[in-house]
């Protein structure tokens, strides 16, 4: 368990499902991914489901200790040719009012550090270049999700090594059922 300022860094519980619902509503108001985390939950033991909890609302407030501010998702996966995991990051969510405070990125530190004490030593995104690029995250030409990508979001797929010495991977992701939805990797 980590802590950032008043907020604490924790492993999932089962009562948190309600409380993560309504991050997602609130950071993806366009989006539906609470599908996603219910599947996922269900489906994939090995799952590193990371949440911060507590801190100030958005009026000042303190929140309950129990309410989800923020939400990160390590999906263990198979990479085709090899015996070795790495993990998917994502969905990951920050309540509207917690965004732009570092809260993202300590929740994607803590669970990368998580991942490499278990052995994973690289973790792979389809996110923002910018933003995941300023935590280590590069352009993977190495291992190919598995579907194609739009050519403009060629640079969105990213992996960062948790170990220095870890050697690159080589071949197609190979994420569980849950991530196997193509409209998962296109516009």
């Amino acid at each position: 368990m980590s802590t950032i300022a008043d907020t604490m860094i924790r492993k999932i519980r089962a009562q948190d499902e309600a409380s993560l619902a309504r991050l997602y509503e609130a950071a993806f108001p366009t989006e539906d991914l609470v599908p996603l985390l219910r599947r996922l939950h269900a489906e994939v033991p090995d799952l590193l489901s990371l949440v911060a909890v507590g801190g100030a609302n958005a009026s000042g407030a303190e929140n309950s200790s129990e309410e989800c501010v923020g939400h990160a998702l390590f999906t263990p996966c198979a990479v085709e040719g090899t015996d070795r995991q790495v993990a998917l990051l994502g969905p990951i969510a920050v309540a509207p009012f917690r965004q732009r405070q570092g809260l993202g990125a300590t929740l994607i530190r803590e669970g990368s550090a998580r991942l490499c004490q278990s052995g994973i030593q690289q973790v792979l995104v389809l996110g923002d270049p910018a933003y995941y690029g300023r935590l280590g995250f590069r352009p993977e030409k190495r291992i190919r999700p598995p579907y194609e990508l739009p050519a403009d979001w060629a640079g969105a797929w990213q992996s960062a090594l948790l170990e220095g010495n870890a050697a690159p991977l080589s071949g197609t992701l190979r994420p569980p059922g849950a991530w196997l939805a193509p409209s998962l990797w296109a516009p």
